[in-house]
């Protein structure tokens, strides 16, 4: 079957990708701009590095734009969708949603109405789980936001390791896998990449225990 991947340059957006490739075909990734950055359906930091990301895949990618206003966002991400069925004939949307019901049942609607397969491979998976198989997996995987307490500045730009894992399941209040919006991440490298993303060049933007890790240059090598 051929799929488009609702693809945000986050850990879960491509391990979704990675396992749905499993058995089917990736046609194209689909990555949604937000000018809202509390958008409630798109992950918005660094979201301009799909494109390399992409690059780096070697699979087409469509973008769209949205100015993230609550429920029309949704018509934009619809419209993104019927443009990847008329470009790349796709059958299907993965998604790399876990535990966000408010995402999930959006994007299933939206399916559900072109009449597209809707494809949630990590739906339910235990967040820990998720984590340790990335790491497995050999994910070069960064923090590229944070949003709660206790995370602080020294976790924007930390790669994800076993050591990360141990310390995000020790704390209270925290979604290991940030499913609460604790924290974002961005993929360097995985298993699907034919070439690593360097980053050149960053800053970080930090207060209150609310932060982004700023890809200002990045390339392949």
């Amino acid at each position: 079957m051929k799929l488009g991947v609702l693809f945000s340059g986050g850990k879960d957006s491509t391990l979704a990708m990675q396992l749905a490739s499993e058995h089917h075909e990736i046609s194209c990734l689909l990555s949604m701009k937000s000018e809202n950055d509390a958008s409630y359906m798109f992950h918005t930091p660094n979201i301009g590095l799909t494109e390399l990301q992409a690059e780096a895949l070697d699979i087409p990618l469509i973008t769209g734009i949205t100015k993230g206003e609550k429920e029309l966002e949704l018509s934009d991400l619809k419209d993104l969708i019927k443009n990847a069925i008329e470009l790349f004939g796709i059958e299907g949307i993965v998604t790399g949603a876990v535990e966000s019901v408010y995402q999930a049942q959006r994007v299933q609607k939206i399916c559900s109405d072109l009449g597209l397969w809707c494809f949630n491979p990590l739906w339910q998976m235990d967040q820990i789980e998720l984590l340790e198989t990335l790491v497995r997996k050999k994910y070069n995987i960064i923090i590229s936001a944070i949003a709660a307490y206790p995370l602080n500045e020294s976790w924007l730009g930390r790669k994800l390791d076993s050591k990360m894992i141990s310390e995000l399941k020790a704390l209270t209040g925290v979604n290991p896998a940030g499913e609460g919006g604790e924290f974002e991440s961005l993929v360097l490298n995985a298993p699907m990449f034919k070439r690593e993303i360097k980053i050149i060049e960053s800053e970080k933007e930090y207060d209150n225990h609310a932060g982004v890790f700023i890809v200002k240059e990045a390339d392949l090598r």
